[in-house]
């Protein structure tokens, strides 16, 4: 029943997607005209960077629950594990963590456990940036979800809730808890996150002539990514953060440039997910391959 409901949800997202570029196309190819190399090629570097510094909050918090990884494998572990986010349900990204993490020596509850508190740190921050670049006149919504949020990631509301469901598992509780330092580290990479995705969608909306900054599109993206990640059901967003892009971008480009923008950093994001995971991977077969068994 829950696979037919997230199936549904994203034909009917999708479908409603098409029809909207279909009304606009020609406003959306003469957005996609608009378009430098110079400038996707930047945006992509700054996509690579952003999803690095997501690779190093989820490494932070790995280390900080007792299982620090090299560099190569834990990058290897989770961009690969991160293709999983494209496949309907929500599940197929902390399952590929947890078995290749397996393979490392960690155990798959301490996976399971930096997989899971990855998304309140990256909503947190996100809707503290939005708050921050875009204002609290136009998103002082956002101020209701983050003091739960912040509560949430305090190391001993944490540690206490990761306790309490290991325990309903049936299962050992982790060996060392949460700290506040590694939980600021993590804080820190998310943010310096947000600043590489703002950097990317800048650049494809200065192609277009948007008048906005960069603190603008920082928070643009910011909101964008946490309205999409809230609807779960649908892999990766789909749809959503498109859709929500295009209304939060209404402001500074005309409907036709924003769903172009929009497509266009979907691609974009997509393009820099596969080539971390080959470079990963590549990576760490040569580093088994310097360093045989």
């Amino acid at each position: 029943m829950k696979k037919a409901v997230r199936l549904g949800f994203l034909l009917v997202a999708l479908g409603f997607g098409a029809w909207v570029v279909a009304s606009q196309w020609d406003a959306v190819v003469a957005g996609f005209a608009m378009l430098t190399w110079p400038m996707l090629a930047g945006s992509l570097v700054s996509v690579v960077f952003a999803l690095l510094a997501a690779m190093m909050t989820w490494r932070t918090l790995l280390a900080d629950l007792g299982s620090p990884l090299p560099l190569r494998p834990a990058a290897k572990v989770f961009f690969v594990g991160q293709l999983g986010k494209y496949i309907p349900g929500a599940v197929w990204p902390v399952l590929a963590q947890m078995e290749m993490g397996k393979d490392l020596g960690v155990p798959r509850p301490r996976s399971a456990t930096a997989f899971f508190l990855m998304m309140p740190i990256q909503l947190a921050t996100g809707l503290l940036v939005t708050l921050v670049t875009l204002g609290w006149d136009r998103f002082g919504w956002a101020l209701l979800f983050i003091p739960v949020l912040l509560v949430l990631l305090e190391p001993k509301v944490i540690n206490a809730l990761i306790g309490f469901g290991l325990r309903r598992l049936r299962r050992e509780p982790l060996e060392r808890p949460l700290s506040r330092r590694g939980m600021l580290t993590a804080l820190a990479w998310a943010l310096a996150g947000w600043g590489a995705y703002g950097v990317h969608l800048f650049l494809l909306a200065a192609d277009m002539g948007a008048s906005g900054g960069l603190l603008f599109a920082i928070g643009a993206f910011a909101l964008t990514w946490c309205l999409g990640i809230m609807t779960f059901v649908v892999p990766a967003g789909a749809g959503v953060r498109e859709a929500a892009m295009v209304a939060v971008l209404s402001p500074v480009l005309d409907r036709g440039s924003a769903i172009a923008l929009a497509l266009c950093s979907r691609m974009v994001i997509i393009l820099a997910d596969l080539i971390c995971a080959a470079a990963a991977g590549a990576a760490a077969r040569a580093t088994v391959d310097r360093n045989p068994v």
